[in-house]
């Protein structure tokens, strides 16, 4: 229970030892070792790596919801705001000035978390962290299993990638789609940064519910680092477990107190401008086109 406690409220291991009478050290080691083992009991059955049908499910719960064909996920980091680690100089001190370690996170359209890495350093930008992590090397590897080029709705040509959506903090590629840059965009490009901005908020929609549901993430985690990074990703498979018995509230998602990252200035290749380019023509087709789209920019 006290365990529960702490994620739900945030409360202070000063008061877990007044509640339940044990001291704050032994409250620590309960929340650790707790912790790892929510992780390895949930992980692989909440949060296991989709295989090819699975990405096709996914994109057309995007397409259904978003109006974002042959999207395979939205992806984003998050800093999680902790004290100061023994040792680590200005490692973890971010841009906001304050400490902290990164989530970074990739969920589906249901607001479930289908990749997450955590721990990395609160200096590091939000495409760093995705360059070094395991899923972005499976993406740069074509290790993901994602499913085939496949044409857009109502088209018979081209055949597209299945692709993730990022903010400008990401690099463009052939497989993760990221906005035009807001200077002297066409109506087009406009068009496009609004649909990409549709599929994308699933993930910021995504860290709110986690937030307001285990509230210690609203305030600094005053735990060893392993311990605050144990206490994260079992949070996340438990919010995976309760997306899939409870449903989804939309209300929840309205406010969290995660903060973004700052975006970085990084560099696309010309593969993943040829495939935004096909996305940016689809859009504004009569197969691809909102009715509001128009109206919303």
């Amino acid at each position: 229970f006290s365990l529960f406690r702490y994620l739900g409220t945030g409360q202070s291991l000063a008061s877990l030892h007044y509640a339940f009478l044990v001291g704050k050290s032994t409250a620590s080691v309960i929340i650790r070792e707790t912790c790892v083992a929510i992780w390895d009991a949930l992980h692989a059955a909440v949060m296991a790596q989709p295989h090819k049908e699975q990405w096709k499910e996914i994109a057309d719960v995007f397409q259904q919801t978003c109006q974002f064909p042959n999207c395979a996920g939205a992806i984003d980091g998050k800093h999680i705001r902790i004290k100061k680690p023994v040792r680590s100089g200005s490692q973890y001190y971010n841009y906001k000035k304050y400490f902290s370690f990164v989530l970074f996170a990739m969920c589906d359209a249901n607001y479930s978390f289908r990749y997450i890495d955590v721990g990395s350093y609160g200096s590091r930008s939000d495409s760093a962290v995705f360059a070094h992590s395991d899923f972005g090397k499976m993406l740069q590897d074509k290790a993901l299993d994602l499913p085939e080029h496949t044409a857009l709705p109502g088209t018979t040509s081209p055949a597209m990638p299945f692709v993730f959506v990022g903010d400008e903090a990401f690099a463009l590629g052939e497989n993760l789609m990221r906005p035009y840059s807001s200077r002297g965009l066409s109506l087009a490009r406009r068009v496009f940064n609004y649909r990409l901005t549709r599929a994308r908020r699933v993930v910021e929609c995504a860290f709110g519910i986690l937030a307001n549901k285990w509230r210690f993430l609203h305030t600094p985690i005053h735990l060893k680092l392993e311990t605050a990074i144990s206490a994260v990703k079992a949070a996340c498979v438990l919010h995976n477990f309760v997306r899939a018995r409870d449903g989804y509230n939309f209300e929840d998602s309205l406010t969290h107190s995660l903060h973004s990252h700052r975006p970085s200035v990084v560099r696309g290749h010309r593969q993943g401008a040829a495939v935004r380019e096909q996305f940016t023509a689809y859009f504004m087709s009569p197969h691809g086109a909102l009715p509001w789209q128009l109206d919303a920019i």
